[in-house]
């Protein structure tokens, strides 16, 4: 049996331990279906540190994959679903996945994409791909019994960067590898920490893909509380399942609150959410006003993190605490240093803005698969890193963020890097120059702008605008692509290239406090 499964498999059986739209999976058929699972990818000659790709949405399947390959020391990683076959190609090449599992949905990009690599499988979960072994003929190909020499897997997730390409981020100690009895260990803290209880019941309604979504979700799973899931996001729906399934806690983005305010009073009014423990959020900034309407509606069960996915959490704030320091993240975890300094790389002072740098006292560490130049740029020599946020401590040790890495864009809760969209732009004929960047959007937190010079003869018109968005739709995933392009005489460049790019950005965020 699958270890970490096993005290529920054996005490609540019956009980539903996934729940998605097409049914439900008790633990006892989880366990079975994982065993199954690992005997096959093992069958496959996969051993601890290799990699498999989950290509798929929000579906069962993708938790009996991350369970399996959690139990047997594989890295997975988990697919952005709206990545084109490009991209996903580049993904499959850099972190050396050996198998790919995609839903039928996505049928044509994952044929694309992997075309030509050395997989040693192809399995498509749901309706039939051409040249895909079904997935439950996959997992009928593996032995149920015990799993010898268990081992711990790990999430393998990329984020985009300012190179323009997705690096896959690894950590070391908490890695593919690690004892098994890790992520029981991980589940249980972080369980503590983010006030998940024991036995309660967690709703998924973001990506699982994003970071934080997969910690508010598999990881809690591995902890004994059963996963609802939606492959999409309705406020209304989600009112509804909170209440039809007792709920105990999930994670929310901003955008998902707003759409949540904005329902029919008689809606909100029909909602209980007496079930709930704790709603987080903290995947992008939240306007105080928003947060406030939550609080007094969900009651005072609304709290905040703040973290990455190199960074995992760092700090946490309750509600009662954030409306006594309204714009707190909360106070570092006892697990996190944070340092905040001066460019010079002295200590900032109470109430002084810096770079954040971060260190872990259980020696934890993040690095970028098979990028140690990329790895070296974030660390110090005394093993501190950064992500590029700017923040302040206050007297009291609350941590306040007073702005972020100016290149990167959050919308709706999605890191947007744009250095790769810039790299899309500037191949048009008609752009001799190009920067992105954010700016504001009352419902996303910001949205993609571009910021376009263009060649000798072209002119700028609304057909051009439409065309240089299709441009990028056509070789990013949609939300990559600039809601608006700005067309300007010449970039703000130094004689040595370098462009101000906050010359652009800054006035769209005028008279904002919050700039992120």
């Amino acid at each position: 049996m699958a270890v970490l499964l096993r005290p529920y498999a054996e005490t609540r059986p019956d009980e539903p331990a996934l729940i998605d739209e097409r049914g439900s999976t008790g633990w006892r058929e989880l366990n079975e279906r994982t065993d199954r699972l690992a005997a096959a990818l093992r069958a496959l000659g996969l051993g601890v540190g290799d990699a498999i790709a989950i290509h798929s949405g929000n579906r069962r399947e993708y938790f009996e994959l991350m369970c399996a390959a959690g139990h047997i020391g594989l890295r997975y990683v988990l697919v952005n679903w709206h990545w084109t076959a490009g991209e996903l190609r580049y993904v499959l090449t850099d972190s050396g996945a050996r198998a790919l599992f995609s839903e039928d949905a996505f049928g044509g990009i994952a044929r694309e994409g992997a075309d030509g690599l050395a997989l040693d499988a192809r399995v498509a979960i749901g309706d039939p791909i051409d040249g895909f072994v079904p997935y439950e003929e996959f997992v009928a190909s593996g032995e149920e019994g015990e799993i010898p020499a268990p081992s711990m897997g790990a999430p393998m997730i990329y984020t985009s960067g300012t190179t323009g390409r997705p690096k896959g981020v690894s950590r070391k100690m908490l890695g593919a590898g690690a004892p098994i009895e890790t992520s029981k260990l991980v589940a249980d803290g972080f369980g503590e920490i983010l006030r998940i209880p024991e036995g309660g019941r967690s709703l998924l309604v973001g990506p699982v893909y994003h970071s934080a979504q997969w910690l508010w979700s598999q990881a809690f799973l591995l902890g004994g509380r059963a996963v609802v899931m939606r492959r999409d996001f309705d406020p209304a729906e989600t009112l509804r399942l909170i209440d039809e399934h007792r709920i105990t806690n999930v994670h929310l983005v901003p955008t998902q609150f707003v759409r949540m305010l904005r329902l029919d009073e008689g809606v909100r009014a029909a909602f209980d959410g007496s079930s709930l423990v704790s709603v987080w959020h903290g995947a992008a900034p939240c306007s105080p006003e928003i947060k406030r309407r939550m609080i007094e509606w969900f009651g005072p069960v609304v709290h905040e993190y703040y973290g990455s996915t190199e960074s995992s959490v760092n700090s946490v704030i309750t509600a009662g605490e954030w409306l006594e320091r309204p714009g707190s993240v909360g106070r570092p975890l006892p697990t996190t240093e944070v340092h905040v300094l001066r460019e010079d790389g002295e200590p900032a002072a109470s109430g002084e803005a810096g770079k954040l740098w971060f260190r872990y006292v259980g020696g934890e560490d993040v690095e970028y698969w098979g990028d140690e130049a990329k790895t070296r740029s974030i660390h110090r020599d005394d093993g501190l890193f950064t992500t590029g946020d700017i923040g302040f401590l206050d007297d009291d040790g609350y941590l306040f963020l007073a702005d972020r890495a100016i290149d990167m864009i959050i919308s709706g809760g999605v890191n947007i890097y744009p250095a790769e969209i810039e790299g899309v732009l500037i191949t048009h004929p008609a752009v001799r120059d190009v920067a992105v960047f954010g700016v504001p959007d009352e419902e996303f937190g910001e949205q993609v702008k571009a910021a376009v010079e263009l060649t000798e003869g072209a002119e700028p018109s609304d057909a051009l605008t439409g065309e240089l968005i299709a441009h990028v739709r056509d070789k990013l995933a949609g939300y990559k692509a600039p809601r608006s392009i700005d067309f300007v005489e010449a970039m703000p460049r130094t004689p040595t290239g370098k462009l101000y790019k906050r010359l652009l950005r800054d006035p769209y965020w005028e008279g904002r406090a919050q700039k992120i």
